[in-house]
């Protein structure tokens, strides 16, 4: 299993949003960014992922599962664009800010510290235990 983390402006797509597709989930489309789309094509059904809100909040909120492969795009006939389907999975306890992980020395090699506007994003397994536990969840 891998980590990763969907960053999302809240007033686009929520986590509220996210939880009421309840296990049908939702396409994580809209990405035109090649080396997020490329992250994406890596992900595999299992795989776990940090939903974040950007813009205001620029807090992780909750977890996401992976749920269906990489595909095309159905916002797009534009065959360049993929996309995966992820389903939520928990809420967080404590939202983790992006001023708490910067704080965090153990994360300052994080793609969100040093790359914050991508998208998509690995997350590695040190770091997904360590904002789970920052987080009040079981990694």
């Amino acid at each position: 299993m891998r980590y990763w983390l969907f960053k999302s402006e809240p007033a686009t797509w929520s986590w509220d949003d996210q939880v009421a597709k309840g296990d049908a989930g939702e396409e994580w489309n809209g990405v035109r960014n090649y080396q997020a789309r490329n992250f994406m094509r890596e992900m595999a059904v299992g795989d776990r992922g940090f939903f974040y809100h950007s813009q205001s909040e620029k807090a992780i909120v909750g977890t996401v599962e992976v749920i269906a492969e990489s595909h095309p795009d159905s916002k797009t006939d534009d065959a360049r664009w993929d996309c995966v389907d992820i389903k939520a999975l928990s809420p967080v306890r404590t939202p983790v800010t992006l001023e708490q992980i910067k704080a965090d020395d153990r994360l300052s090699a994080m793609v969100l510290v040093n790359n914050s506007r991508l998208s998509v994003q690995p997350v590695t397994e040190t770091e997904w235990r360590l904002i789970c536990d920052m987080a009040g969840l079981e990694g």
